[in-house]
């Protein structure tokens, strides 16, 4: 079991939309999207690039449009979502949107050519299947009033510190 902490990402955080990324608290260096920058800045260097700038329009521009994402990677209603690409784009970027003002960014990486689904690719899975997990824990905290979102709904309010098993 592994302890992951929710933190705001400032720089790309903006008065139309918060974004967060994930930390693990036993490597509180990087969080998921450093990661997934650091393994794809050399590869994918204008990608990355047109990925991290289109979070921060996100941010302080336009908010979390729905058509920013492509929507249903995950289980129904969990908002797990991918960071629109187009279909020559080599990288996905998996996300767990929240309406128009906040999201949470996780991992991610290249999808090779060859694969249709994520299910075709351990890493893309696993990363999916990751924020399906902490989508659940959250939404059981918002259940149980552990945590909130602020006033004007640019923030969480609470424990935002999760334990969640490797998958």
């Amino acid at each position: 079991m592994i302890q992951y902490k929710l933190v705001k990402i400032d720089y790309l955080s903006g008065p139309k939309c918060s974004i967060y990324s994930i930390l693990d608290c036993n490597d509180m260096s990087k969080t998921f999207l450093d990661l997934f920058i650091d393994e794809n800045i050399n590869s994918f260097k204008s990608e990355t690039i047109e990925l991290i700038s289109r979070l921060k329009t996100i941010g302080y521009k336009t908010g979390a449009r729905l058509q920013y994402f492509k929507v249903h990677e995950g289980k129904p209603g969990d908002g797990v979502c991918a960071l629109f690409d187009n279909e020559e784009s080599n990288l996905r970027l998996y996300c767990i949107r929240y309406g128009m003002q906040l999201i949470i960014v996780g991992g991610g990486g290249h999808k090779p050519k060859t694969i249709r689904a994520l299910q075709e690719d351990e890493k893309l899975k696993g990363e999916n299947y990751f924020l399906r997990e902490l989508s659940a824990l959250i939404t059981e905290r918002i259940k149980e009033k552990e945590i909130k979102f602020s006033d004007d709904g640019l923030d969480f309010i609470g424990d935002l510190e999760f334990i969640i098993e490797e998958l």
